[in-house]
């Protein structure tokens, strides 16, 4: 994930996550086996109120200047999102190309988001519930354009245990008035069956992300990945052909 001579973008946006993401980070650039650097990076996205100065003077008290990119993509959020539907893809969209911009201009090799094992979770879901679609959030990703690599080192952390770490070092954490403001996001349906999950089976989400790293394409219904990988998964010629639904009625 991280390689000598790296100069790693550490997206900040003033959360618990990437507070923490930043600590471990810089704990593990004086102890690891290889060298790299850290830059990190705040967008300040025009929300009203918004302020980072918290997070500009705590990056100063580790010795580390934070660069604060400002544009206005909350105007452009609002405008552009139809009435009822949630602000998130957009938002993370419009970040994701300003900090491809930014590893850009500040030399930068890799750019490291706060994403945890939580985040891997519902992403999941939310695709499987509304998208149709098996993904979720790898730990290293090479964006689209072949051009930035995407990495997520607490990826397989629990957002509870991250939580206890921001509370132990008493990170000042900036409000969000976009994230989470909105009534009846999806994701906070996903969150609720998560919780009820956990409730009544300890450990479903630990099972969930293991089920991320223990896939059997086999048991899948995706034709083109069977082809793509080998695999022989049917008797029939073709392999993206169907039982006829007359032999499934008949047993």
């Amino acid at each position: 994930m991280i390689r000598d001579g790296d100069n790693i973008l550490v997206a900040m946006s003033g959360g618990k996550d990437s507070y923490v993401l930043f600590h471990l980070l810089d704990q593990l650039s004086h102890r690891a086996p290889v060298r790299f650097t850290l830059t990190p990076v705040h967008i300040d996205q025009g929300q009203p109120g918004h302020d980072p100065t918290p997070l500009i003077h705590h990056m100063q008290s580790r010795g580390f200047h934070l660069h604060v990119e400002r544009e206005d993509t909350y105007a452009v959020v609002q405008a552009k999102t139809p009435e009822g539907k949630s602000y998130c893809s957009m938002c993370s969209r419009l970040r994701r190309a300003i900090l491809y911009r930014l590893s850009d201009e500040l030399h930068c090799t890799k750019i490291a988001l706060g994403h945890h094992r939580d985040d891997a979770i519902v992403t999941l879901l939310l695709n499987l519930v509304f998208s149709g679609q098996l993904k979720a959030m790898p730990p290293k990703l090479v964006a689209d354009d072949g051009q930035h690599l995407v990495i997520r080192p607490l990826i397989y952390c629990a957002e509870d245990s991250i939580a206890q770490v921001a509370l132990e070092h008493a990170f000042p954490i900036l409000p969000c008035q976009l994230c989470g403001s909105q009534p009846n996001q999806q994701r906070k349906l996903i969150d609720g069956l998560l919780r009820d999950l956990e409730a009544r089976s300890p450990g479903a989400r630990s099972n969930m992300i293991a089920a991320l790293a223990n896939v059997r394409p086999s048991h899948l219904l995706d034709p083109s990945l069977w082809r793509a990988l080998g695999l022989q998964v049917a008797t029939e010629d073709d392999p993206s052909s169907t039982i006829p639904v007359e032999r499934l009625t008949k047993t």
